[in-house]
């Protein structure tokens, strides 16, 4: 297996995020169109636009937290030499779980449900970082 292709999940969730910019320019297009907007209060204050936009922004601030750790932690995979199939599986298990949890967010936001694919991605993340952490340390013991 070729080491580069678990560059695929990161390279998923950066369309992930670039995606949900997309969508945001179009919900403020189309509020701004229906007369939704409070155009005093719009550059400064996010309650100006409608639950609609302001749930989209905050799935795209969200990808800016949690999924930086995932960009590190592949990193480390890759660099290290750790890549195999269960790197693979936690790589994709991650990003499904951000998409369903953007899916939510933009969605019904049904916090419960959010909650839970958050829950998901988190463990996952734990589950990257603690395998790396005894990667390295038995690399180390052993003088590799």
């Amino acid at each position: 297996m070729n080491n580069n292709l678990i560059f695929l999940p990161v390279m998923f969730q950066v369309m992930l995020t670039l995606g949900l910019y997309i969508y945001l320019a179009m919900a403020k297009s189309r509020a701004v169109k229906l007369g939704e907007v409070d155009e005093e209060r719009r550059a400064l204050y996010e309650d100006a636009w409608p639950e609609s936009v302001q749930k989209i922004n905050n799935a795209i601030r969200n990808q800016f937290e949690v999924p930086v750790l995932f960009y590190v932690l592949v990193s480390v995979f890759w660099s290290v030499g750790m890549i195999n199939v269960f790197a693979h599986v936690l790589a994709w298990l991650f990003v499904l779980s951000r998409v369903a949890h953007v899916y939510v967010h933009t969605g019904s936001n049904f916090v419960p449900l959010r909650r839970k694919l958050f829950t998901i991605g988190c463990f996952t993340l734990i589950a990257m970082a603690l395998w790396a952490i005894s990667y390295v340390l038995f690399a180390a013991i052993r003088g590799i």
